[in-house]
């Protein structure tokens, strides 16, 4: 891997990771495209932690008081909206661990294809116009209870197959719940907290047994890009996202999606 793999990489994973596009769709598509190799567990584990990093920083309000809130709970058997919020979070994280592990090795030997990923992401991309335009948008994230937060989850679950999207489908699910889209987003994004720091754990541990070689200017540029980019993707997204709408990631998804198949077909 060169440094400018490196830094196109990590800035697809912190631009696509908290958009409705699919960040492990547009990983997969530079290897399945350009030819280039796999960027390794080392990189892997660089790229969460910048995107982790990322999300946690921009809502560090929120994530101070849900933590407080949830050991208040445990401890002082608090109760309050935070309360509430933070054990609707720790349940949506609860199908997609489940999925993960036990779907793990059939995703990976039969879904990990540019096939899967162009279907995918026309199918969601169209799912989530359907909800965006009909949904009756009037809830916060603070109205999400056990149903709507095990709901959610599942579709989360559901992300594991490439070309998904794991902030499409969630946001998708919470429109349909009935959530604003700024709310849907909060939510997703806030979800996406716990399960990254899974996900580079996983990795991380994966990358201590394997002795797998760590290239040190490769892992900051993959921390410093994704970091940046996922920031400030954040910030744009949830700053524009009451006016434009969802639209525009369906007509991205939508022509990503008939350009692999013709891709694919040409091949």
């Amino acid at each position: 891997m060169s440094y400018f793999e490196a830094l196109m990489l990590a800035l697809i994973q912190g631009l696509t990771e908290f958009l409705p596009i699919s960040s492990s769709a547009h990983l997969i598509l530079p290897s399945a495209i350009f030819g280039w190799a796999d960027q390794g567990l080392a990189f892997d584990v660089a790229v969460h932690a910048g995107t982790l990093a990322a999300v946690v920083i921009y809502f560090r309000r929120e994530v101070i008081t849900l933590l407080r809130a949830f050991f208040g709970s445990i401890f002082k058997r608090q109760r309050g909206k935070e309360v509430t919020l933070a054990w609707m979070i720790v349940l949506a994280t609860i199908p997609a661990c489940v999925f993960g592990l036990v779907m793990k090795d059939v995703v990976e030997t039969y879904l990990r294809s540019a096939w899967v990923i162009a279907t995918t992401t026309i199918v969601f991309g169209l799912l989530l116009w359907y909800v965006d335009k009909y949904s009756v948008a009037q809830d916060d994230e603070y109205q999400a209870g056990w149903k709507k937060a095990l709901f959610i989850g599942l579709a989360q679950a559901v992300a594991i197959i490439p070309g998904t999207s794991r902030s499409g489908i969630t946001i998708t699910a919470a429109l349909y719940l009935g959530f604003t889209r700024e709310a849907a987003a909060r939510f997703s994004f806030l979800m996406s907290i716990p399960i990254i720091v899974l996900a580079a754990s996983y990795l991380g541990m994966q990358l201590v047994t394997s002795g797998a070689p760590v290239h040190a200017g490769f892992m900051l540029t993959g921390i410093a890009t994704s970091f940046v980019s996922a920031y400030l993707c954040i910030f744009f997204f949830l700053k524009l996202i009451s006016r434009m709408g969802m639209t525009p990631f369906v007509i991205y998804r939508l022509l990503l999606g008939i350009g692999l198949f013709a891709f694919l077909l040409n091949q």
